[in-house]
Order: structure tokens, then sequence, then C-alpha cells
């Protein structure tokens, strides 16, 4: 019984990573970019110089974080949803609808093809990140893995609802275009969560990505996440996930 339920799921997980494969420029704007990106800030000169503005972190390791998250951001924002938007347009949802598939199934085999490929970012971030600080990669690695698995829960959960909710690929994308502006604001895409006022830190630690910077931070720092950006991450995912489960439809 098990073997004859799983075997469809492994079916779909093979044609769907061959699926994505045949797009090499997405697979390059979203795991290739950000390492370029995070590479060229490195080894900028002055950028891996502890700052007091920064709480003693360097630029450098302020936006590793960041740029991790840009990757789980472009993922979640120009992938998932776009893709499943167009099996609705084509017609492909429907016909699944008249097969054993289950809509969790599909889900779950999109999730985990974009999780595998915001690893291998994250990956090459810290092989980067190893080979250019003074120290290697600083700080406390299992808290930046435990961190950066709730966060990918969480934005490909968004992305899964979004794909679940929206009738296209086009209106999938424009929902998605607006969540990517402001989930990367309170990342501290273009203000540093340590130079931000109060009141939008405040707020930010209570975002997906804002959640997700606070940890990477005291990860980088050395220490173990708080447990408060790290349950905020949890809750976003189950909700999220939970969401996209019970109301994705193929129709």
């Amino acid at each position: 019984m098990t073997t004859l339920a799983a075997h469809p799921l492994r079916t779909l997980f093979r044609t769907e990573i061959r699926l994505f494969l045949r797009e090499p420029l997405l697979l390059l704007w979203t795991t290739g970019l950000p390492i370029v990106a995070f590479t060229v800030l490195a080894v900028v000169p002055g950028t891996s110089r502890p700052t007091d503005v920064l709480g003693g972190l360097s630029y450098a390791q302020v936006y590793l974080g960041i740029i991790a998250l840009i990757a789980l951001a472009l993922l979640a924002t120009m992938s998932l949803p776009q893709v499943l938007g167009s099996y609705r347009e084509r017609g492909i949802l429907r016909r699944l609808s008249v097969t054993p598939m289950r809509p969790w199934r599909l889900l779950a085999t999109q999730i985990g093809i974009h999780l595998a490929c915001a690893l291998a970012t994250m990956v090459g971030l810290l092989i980067v990140a190893t080979a250019t600080f003074d120290d290697g990669f600083p700080g406390n690695v299992l808290g930046w893995l435990v961190t950066y698995l709730l966060a990918a829960a969480a934005l490909l959960g968004l992305a899964a609802l979004v794909a679940a909710l929206a009738p296209s690929a086009k209106i999938a994308n424009a929902i998605t275009s607006i969540l990517f502006f402001p989930l990367m604001f309170f990342a501290g895409l273009w203000l540093p969560q340590q130079q931000m006022p109060d009141l939008l830190r405040t707020i930010s630690e209570y975002t997906p990505l804002g959640a997700a910077g606070q940890a990477l931070t005291a990860s980088i720092d050395g220490h173990f996440p708080p447990v408060t950006p790290l349950v905020v991450l949890a809750a976003y995912a189950v909700v999220f996930v939970g969401l996209a489960v019970r109301t994705f439809r193929w129709e």
C-alpha cells in the first residue's frame, strides 16, 4: 500500500524537476545572481570591516543574510506561483483532476523542488562567505540552517497559497510582484534592520522575512536565534501551507 501511494509522488517529482530544469534562465536568476551579488559585495574593500552602526557586524555579514532571503523571495515570487498558474491556464490541472493525483502532492512536489534550489543557493553563499571572511563563516551554523529552513517553508508556503488562489499566471505574477517589495523592505534590503526606527523594526520582526533577518543576524553574530522569530516563522509556515492545501482546487 505504501509503495503504491509513494510511486505516483516519485513519478510526479521526476517529471516536475525535468520541467523545472528546462528553464536555465530562471535558475540563473534565482540561484546564480544572489551568489554573484554577494561575491561582488564581499570583495569590495571595507565591506568586511565591522562597524558600530551594524552592532559590530560588517556590511558583508549583514547582507549575507539579506541576499540569502532575496534568493528565497525570488523563488517564491518568480517561479512557483507562475508554474502552477500556467498549469491552470493550459488545462493541465483540469486533466489531473480526473486522475488519482491529489492536490497536496502537486503542492508538495513544487515546494520540494524549490526548496532544493533554495538550499543549493544557500550552500553557494556559505562557501563564498567561508572563503571571504578572515575567520571563515562567522556565527552559529545550526541556528542559520534552522532559520533558513523555516524561512523557506514560510515563503514557499506563501507562494503555494498565491498559486492556490490565483486563477492565472498573470494574476499570480501581479500578486507576488506586489508582495515582493514590502517583504524585502522589512528584510532590510534598503535599510538594514539595525538602522530602522523602533516602530519599523518592531513591525519588521513580525513579518516573514523581517523575523528571518533578525534570526539570521543573531546566527551570524554567533548566537542561536531567539525563540520569538523562529516561532513567528514556524507560524507563518504552518498557516500558509495549511491554507494552500485547504484552498487549492484543480479548477
